[in-house]
């Protein structure tokens, strides 16, 4: 039975991870190599989780427990006791993979590895661990409290019973699973991640400004925000390490990035998070740049 959950990294997906996981009821441990991300992750997740009284979709009394239900560690070893570790760090695969050759050595032998990862081969990343069978990919999407769906990843070894437990793991969360074959992107951004692609182009081309094609795209196909707005959101860097991963993995010219994509994260504009992307917010509010 899955009763204390380490999550591994405590950015944006970490955190949320972590929100959920407390919500539900289960034991936290949060980890990141720094520990005042940890302190900023923390400050994140009262802020969220009182947002979420505030809003009347949880009671006081539930926040206080969900609090209650996360601590901290400053790296992997107070893991050795954990049930499922999430890894949720960076979009990079060699960082990754170093951490589940670490976890070999300090988890529990009964204990599950899951992956957050939104693009990378969970069988590849199965392969550098002692527990191919325990792996799997549990991709959540961003904001992961508002957001319903989690996509769920066999490899190739994943055994029956690891997919089961995750699933129904998920199901208490209160989220909705949809299950896709380990192919680079999944199913969200082998979709997704093209037509930000595309409306980059169609930026880098002159075809429209910032504003006409997030504009066309809210209006016209009824998308609740903007390619471009989204890319923002998502993280510019986030965007290019996925349509790398699907350019290597198809070896076709559709997935190539944009070189204004390219461009935007060489200068270091990788969206909201850094006050600059295809949106300057450094007035507050979102004003393109294009």
């Amino acid at each position: 039975m899955i009763k204390t959950v380490g999550v591994i990294g405590a950015g944006q997906m970490g955190n949320g991870i972590a929100h959920v996981f407390a919500l539900a009821g289960y034991n936290v441990l949060l980890s990141d190599i720094s520990a005042d991300a940890l302190k900023q992750a923390e400050v994140v997740i009262d802020k969220n989780l009182n947002r979420q009284v505030a809003k009347e979709l949880i009671s006081e009394d539930e926040c206080a427990a969900a609090l209650n239900n996360i601590n901290t560690t400053v790296g992997l070893l107070n893991f050795n006791d954990v049930d499922l570790a999430i890894e949720a760090v960076t979009e990079n695969e060699d960082i990754k993979k170093s951490i589940f050759v670490e976890l070999s050595d300090i988890l529990k032998p009964g204990a599950i590895l899951a992956t957050n990862t939104s693009s990378i081969s969970v069988t590849r990343l199965a392969a550098v661990s002692d527990r191919p069978d325990k792996f799997i990919g549990v991709h959540f999407m961003n904001p992961v409290p508002i957001m319903s769906l989690v996509e769920i990843i066999r490899g190739i070894a994943t055994s029956d019973e690891t997919n089961n437990i995750i699933k129904e793991i998920v199901e208490k969360l209160g989220k909705i699973s949809a299950e896709s074959e380990d192919f680079p992107g999944f199913i969200v951004n082998r979709i997704l991640m093209p037509m930000i692609n595309e409306a980059a182009y169609t930026l880098y081309e002159g075809v429209g400004n910032v504003s006409s094609i997030d504009l066309s795209m809210r209006l016209g196909a009824n998308h609740p925000m903007g390619p471009l707005q989204l890319a923002d959101f998502i993280g510019l860097d986030t965007c290019l390490s996925i349509m790398k991963v699907l350019n290597n993995g198809f070896a076709d010219t559709k997935y190539r990035p944009c070189p204004l994509l390219v461009k935007y994260v060489e200068a270091g504009w990788l969206g909201k998070k850094t006050g600059r992307g295809f949106y300057d917010y450094a007035g507050g509010d979102a004003v393109p740049t294009r």
